[in-house]
């Protein structure tokens, strides 16, 4: 076990890497949390990502990942004033990301030949709903071959593949308009429930 690193601003809880002989092992307890400014817990959580890797390719430059499957993840999708979590989350990597230097050493990338994230428990949020949230259904994303085109691609620029996926998806599920009309209408009806007490 070791403590979880601070990724472009936004932290990672605990995390389990077991691998066997045979390539395959799980990172668990993994926390992606908020940048700062977002009200809600974090942006997502899940128990358990399983993880295969062909061993043939650990010791080269780029690594082979035949799949990775991330299962029931806790998704929260929280638009704020100026932008969505998951954009402040895509804007923190390319920020950590930066120019490559001339000189810098080349770090180990991968190639992930199957991506799933499937059965998440989604919910969106905004800022006028003060941290609350309300469920959001989100289709299961299935993504293939990652970074295979460039010839691999670094741990952050996974990470960002992956952001934008969910991002998309929760922005095809999510109407925060909708959403905020909903809640003027809900405190109106309310605010008629009131005012019906005391006639």
């Amino acid at each position: 076990m070791h403590p979880g690193t601070a990724v472009s601003n936004t932290y990672l809880g605990y995390l389990w890497w077991d691998l066997e002989t045979d390539g395959k092992g799980a990172i668990r307890g993994l926390v992606v949390g908020n940048p700062a400014g977002f009200k809600t817990a974090h942006a997502m959580k899940v128990g358990e990502i399983a993880v295969e890797v062909d061993v043939a390719t650990l010791a080269k430059d780029v690594v082979h990942v035949k799949r990775i499957a991330i299962v029931s993840p806790d998704v929260i999708y929280e638009k704020g004033d100026a932008m969505t979590n998951f954009d402040a989350l895509q804007k923190n990597i390319a920020a950590t990301l930066g120019p490559q230097k001339k000189d810098a050493a080349p770090g180990k990338k991968l190639i992930v030949e199957h991506l799933v994230i499937s059965g998440a428990r989604a919910e969106a949020s905004a800022a006028f709903m003060g941290g609350k949230t309300v469920s959001v259904p989100l289709p299961d994303i299935a993504l293939r071959d990652i970074g295979k085109a460039k010839g691999g691609v670094t741990p952050g620029e996974l990470g960002n593949a992956i952001a934008e996926a969910m991002k998309q998806r929760l922005a095809n599920a999510v109407s925060f308009d909708r959403l905020m009309k909903s809640a003027g209408q809900a405190l109106k009806d309310a605010g008629s429930a009131i005012k019906d007490l005391f006639k």
